[in-house]
């Protein structure tokens, strides 16, 4: 926090106030914040329309972040095969956008408006969604501290006990119901896997550290490459092709999130291999670990012309 000249405490300058994220962007756009926390997509959805830039992500706070569904108890109680019948769904729309991630980025865009680039950040494989339906020990941890910060912020008034209203019964039901082991995936962790050759040089894709993704304009399926040198030397080619590039993806090294590669930081090894970060700070501190020079997505770019 800022604090003024000679004062021996730092002394707060920022103000906190609640904001939901539509109020947020045009209030970012018009300068009347500084910055804004936010849940899912926005804290993409405004870098990618150019008025924000993402500087902290959830993974960075190791805590989960996850999202659910509520039903009245007495109502689950009642008709429990309607709360079945509902997470059924759920399951099946999940398999549907796995297998067919950038057509039903399509469909969500054309239903919500938020653009199809920004819904495959999150839907597609290696995806900052990993379509988990158990309810893991972390999940529900994660409950339980939103309502002790709930109680301290004085917006709720008692402690309640997470497992009075949080069951995992039903989707227990629904995913056997399937074919699935709930046991097994409750000890999964993994994103939706990048099953893929690089579409450069044809090898199959099995380090997914250093992956990276083109979207081409016009083109059913993202292309995918092994690293973000390959990416970046075919989007060269595709450029001077006269190919229009909807978006283009990296995998942040160290956390495995994906990101905007325009928006990301890169370290360019003695070797010439590009590693990709959220943050210029994480960037600075893995050339110190391991060697590398760091650059912004244009010299990243660049380097790789001077390197021919």
């Amino acid at each position: 926090m800022p604090s003024k000249p000679g004062a021996g405490i730092p002394r707060p300058t920022s103000n906190i106030i609640t904001q939901a994220p539509e109020v947020a962007g045009p209030a970012l756009q018009a300068s009347k914040i500084e910055a804004h926390a936010d849940f899912v997509p926005f804290a993409e959805l405004f870098p990618w329309r150019g008025f924000a830039r993402k500087i902290f992500d959830g993974a960075q706070a190791n805590a989960p972040t996850f999202h659910g569904g509520l039903v009245d108890a007495e109502y689950a109680e009642k008709y429990p095969e309607i709360v079945v019948a509902y997470l059924r769904a759920a399951i099946e729309a999940d398999r549907l956008i796995a297998e067919e991630p950038e057509k039903y980025s399509e469909l969500i865009a054309k239903v919500t408006g938020i653009e199809a680039e920004v819904d495959y950040l999150f839907h597609g494989p290696l995806g900052l969604q990993t379509r988990d339906v158990t309810w893991k020990p972390e999940y529900r941890q994660a409950v339980a501290t939103s309502i002790k910060t709930l109680k301290l912020l004085k917006r709720a008034d008692s402690d309640l006990d997470i497992n009075q209203f949080v069951t995992d019964k039903f989707i227990r039901i629904a995913t056997a119901q399937v074919g699935r082991d709930y046991d097994a995936e409750l000890k999964n962790y993994a994103q939706l896997p990048l099953k893929a050759r690089d579409a450069a040089t044809g090898a199959e894709i099995s380090d997914v550290t250093r992956v990276a993704q083109i979207w081409v304009k016009d083109e059913a399926h993202v292309r995918h490459y092994a690293s973000p040198e390959n990416a970046l030397k075919a989007l060269a080619g595709l450029e001077k092709d006269g190919k229009a590039i909807r978006v283009v993806y990296a995998q942040d090294r160290e956390s495995g999130i994906k990101l905007f590669a325009n928006q990301a930081w890169f370290v360019r090894s003695s070797k010439g291999e590009l590693s990709a970060f959220l943050l210029k700070q994480a960037a600075d501190g893995w050339s110190k670990q391991n060697g590398g020079e760091v650059l912004d997505f244009a010299a990243a770019r660049e380097s790789l012309v001077a390197s021919r």
